[in-house]
C-alpha cells in the first residue's frame, strides 16, 4: 500500500538509535534506486497508521522530498507487533540501553508487569530489572545523546552509568565533553579515570578539552623510545592545534569581552596576536620546508 507522510503516527520513533553513517548510505541508495523494501505499520483507523519499522527509511525519503512511500500492513495486536518486529530485526542488533528503552516502552503504554516481560522475551525478572535501572538512572540528556548517534550506547554504558550512580552532575560535565568530538570507548574510560583521579582545576581542564587531555595522557605514558624529536615535534603540533581550538572557544564564548578593554590591554592583547603570528608562521615554514612533499 502507498501512504502519505501525514497519515503516519512516529510514536515509536524515540526507542530508535540514530546512526549517522547509515542513514547516509541509506539515503544514497534511496536516491539511485528509489525505495524497494517497505515500511511496515498498523492501522489506527480514521486513515491514520502506526509506523512500527521503517524510520531509517522515513526520514531519508522525507529527506529526499517524496510524498508518499510503500507500506506492509500488520493485522497484529500493537504489542504484540512490536514484540515481533523486534525479534525478526536483524540488521542492528540492540545494545543494554536500546532493550531498556523498548522495555520501558511495553511496560509504561503497555502495563506489562516485569514478570510477564521476562517470559516473553525468556529472561530472567533480574535481567528485565536491570535494564530498566539503567534509563532511571542514566540521565535523560545523555540518553538523548546516544539515541542521536552523538555518543556510542557501549561508551555510555561502561562509562557513564557507573558515574551517575554516585553523581549525576559529574555524569553530565563528563557526557558534555564526550561528545565534543568522537572518542572511543578506551579513550572514554581514560577521561573518566583523569575525572575520577583529577583534582577540581585538573577536571576543569579535561572539560574543557579533552583531546588535550588525552594527548598529554599518551605523552607521559609513551616509552622512552618513541620521544625522539620527530614524536616530540608530532606531539607540539597536537598541542598548539588544542590550545587554537580552546582559544576559539574563549572567543565564541566571551566575544563581548573584547569590547569592553583599556587601551593598555589592548594593545597588549595586539602584541601578543602579532608574536603568536609570527611563531607559528616561523613553524609552518620550517616544517614545509622541511618536511618531504609538504
Amino acid at each position: 500500500m502507498e501512504l502519505e507522510f501525514h497519515q503516519l503516527d512516529l510514536r515509536y520513533e524515540h526507542l530508535r538509535r540514530h546512526n549517522p553513517q547509515a542513514e547516509r548510505q541509506l539515503l544514497a541508495a534511496l536516491a539511485d534506486n528509489g525505495q524497494k523494501v517497505p515500511v511496515v505499520v498498523l492501522a489506527l483507523g480514521q486513515d491514520r497508521y502506526v509506523l512500527l519499522d521503517g524510520y531509517k527509511r522515513f526520514r531519508a525519503l522525507r529527506r529526499l522530498k517524496q510524498d508518499t512511500l510503500e507500506a506492509t500492513l500488520w493485522d497484529l495486536d500493537e504489542a504484540d507487533a512490536l514484540l515481533l518486529e523486534r525479534m525478526m530485526r536483524t540488521a542492528e542488533p540492540d545494545g543494554p540501553l536500546e532493550q531498556a528503552w523498548f522495555l520501558r516502552e511495553l511496560r509504561d503504554r503497555f502495563r506489562i508487569p516485569p514478570e510477564e516481560l521476562a517470559r516473553r522475551f525468556d529472561r530472567t525478572a533480574s535481567w528485565v530489572s536491570r535494564r530498566l535501572a539503567l534509563v532511571q538512572e542514566l540521565p535523560s540528556a545523555v540518553q538523548e545523546h546516544v539515541r542521536f548517534g552523538r555518543l556510542s550506547a557501549h561508551t555510555a554504558m561502561k562509562v557513564l552509568v557507573p558515574l551517575a550512580r554516585a553523581n549525576r552532575r559529574d555524569c553530565l560535565r563528563l557526557c558534555n565533553a564526550l561528545v565534543k568530538t568522537t572518542f572511543t570507548t578506551r579513550e572514554a574510560v581514560a577521561l573518566k579515570a583523569g575525572w575520577e583521579q583529577g583534582k577540581p582545576e585538573a577536571r576543569e581542564r579535561l572539560l574543557a578539552d579533552p583531546v588535550l587531555f588525552l594527548r598529554s595522557l599518551r605523552a607521559v605514558e609513551a616509552p622512552e623510545q618513541l620521544r625522539g624529536p620527530f614524536h616530540l615535534w608530532l606531539e607540539d603540533l597536537g598541542t598548539l592545534s588544542a590550545i587554537a581550538r580552546r582559544a576559539r572557544l574563549h572567543l565564541r564564548n566571551g566575544t563581548i569581552f573584547l569590547l569592553h578593554r583599556s587601551p593598555a590591554e589592548v594593545q597588549e592583547a595586539s602584541a601578543a596576536l602579532r608574536q603568536t603570528i609570527l611563531d607559528c608562521q616561523a613553524l609552518f615554514q620550517r616544517s614545509e620546508r622541511d618536511l618531504p612533499h609538504a
